[in-house]
Order: structure tokens, then sequence, then C-alpha cells
């Protein structure tokens, strides 16, 4: 068990298994290489990204398929490789949330950059697809008329 501090959770424990690792970090943030993936509660869709390393960084990130169920891509053999991905069992894909000045109706989701994780071997990386039809803000929720 290792013990983090964190803004939003206040100290932690955390065990080592679970324990995400960005080898090359992630976009914008290359020195971050270690988070735990925290619920945000039971019931929610919704979990935090907590860097071990930054106490007050923590991405909000959801599973697409649940505001998205037709979002697919197809993963390229360097990146299976680089996270010894061996079937699509292997997989969890979880996307980062942006809530536009605080306003929950008007959240986005960045489907052009998944969070791709190895569930056996903890290993992830946000891979930015090329030619991809998606944006980097996807709305989850519609906009209201009127």
């Amino acid at each position: 068990m290792r013990k983090i501090e964190t803004l939003r959770f206040g100290q932690i424990e955390v065990e080592e298994e679970k324990i995400v690792h960005f080898k090359d970090g992630i976009p914008a943030f290359e020195e971050e290489h270690e988070f735990i993936i925290v619920p945000y509660d039971s019931e929610s869709p919704y979990y935090f990204m907590q860097s071990l390393a930054t106490p007050d960084l923590a991405f909000l990130i959801t599973v697409p398929f649940i505001f998205f169920p037709d979002y697919e891509f197809e993963l390229d053999d360097v990146v299976q490789h680089e996270l010894d991905i061996k079937e699509q069992d292997d997989m969890l894909i979880y996307v980062l949330i942006t809530i536009p000045g605080g306003k929950i109706e008007d959240m986005t989701a960045n489907l052009m950059a998944p969070v791709v994780l190895n569930k056996e071997n903890m290993q992830a990386k946000q891979v930015v697809l090329d030619r991809s039809r998606y944006t980097t803000k996807h709305r989850l929720f519609p906009e209201k008329e009127g």
C-alpha cells in the first residue's frame, strides 16, 4: 500500500496493483506517469483519474460507450504492442471530460484521444486518433431547445 495526498480526496491508500502507469505521461502532462482511477460514486458513470505525484491534478473521465454506444476506433499495432494488449477483453477505454464554465449540462468528452488501459498489466496510453471523425469536444447531453 502506498499513501498519497490528494486535494479532492485527502490522504488515500493505494494498492500498488491498482496504479495505472503511463510510460510517456499524457499529452500536456508528460511528467505525470502514475494515476489511480477513483469512482465518483457507486451509482455514477464518472470517475476521477487522480495523479499520484500531483495532489491537485485529477481528470474527470467516463467510459465512452455509456454516452456514445456507437463509438469505435481501431487501435494500431504499435500501441497494442506497447501496452501488451493481446485481446480486446484486456482493454478498458476511458475518455476525458471537460465541464466548460462548470456547467454540467455543457459537458464534453474528448473522443479523439481515448485513454486505453490494459487491465492485466495496468499500462495505459492516451491515444490520439489520426484521421478520426471524432473531436475533442463531443457533447454528453443534447443542447436544450429555446
